[in-house]
C-alpha cells in the first residue's frame, strides 16, 4: 500500500507565503510524476504544477512566477513553495504521484487534501 500526506496548509494574509510537503510511504519502487492540484468550494479540482523524476516542471498559468514546484528523490517528498499569495489562491490543496509499487504494478496516488485559506 501506498500513502502520500500532505502537510504545511493554514491561514495567511494576502502577500504571504506557504510551504506545502507531500510525504509518500509504504512500497514504493519508483516515483514517476508528482504533481499538485487544488479545488476551491464550487469549482472543479485543477492542475497547479507538476513535476517529473528528473526535475523537469510545469506550472497554471495564475501560478507562474509565484509557486515553485520541487522533490527530493531520496525522501519521496514533493514541495511547493507559494509567495505572493493571494485571495483566489485559497483552495484544498492535493498532492498525487504515479507511482511503481513493490510488485511492479503503477497506479496514481492522492493525498488528504490540506486547506489553504489566503485572507486578512
Amino acid at each position: 500500500q501506498v500513502q502520500l500526506v500532505e502537510s504545511g496548509g493554514g491561514l495567511v494574509q494576502p502577500g504571504g507565503s506557504l510551504r506545502l510537503s507531500c510525504a509518500a510511504s509504504g512500497s514504493i519502487f519508483s516515483i514517476y510524476t508528482m504533481a499538485w492540484y487544488r479545488q476551491a468550494p464550487g469549482k472543479q479540482r485543477e492542475l497547479v504544477a507538476a513535476i517529473t523524476s528528473g526535475g523537469s516542471t510545469n506550472y497554471e498559468d495564475s501560478v507562474k512566477g509565484r509557486f515553485t514546484i520541487s522533490r527530493d528523490n531520496a525522501k519521496n517528498t514533493v514541495y511547493l513553495q507559494m509567495n505572493s499569495l493571494k485571495p483566489e489562491d485559497t483552495a484544498v490543496y492535493y498532492c498525487n504521484g504515479d507511482v511503481k509499487n513493490g510488485l511492479g504494478n503503477i497506479g496514481r496516488y492522492w493525498g488528504q487534501g490540506t486547506q489553504v485559506t489566503v485572507s486578512s
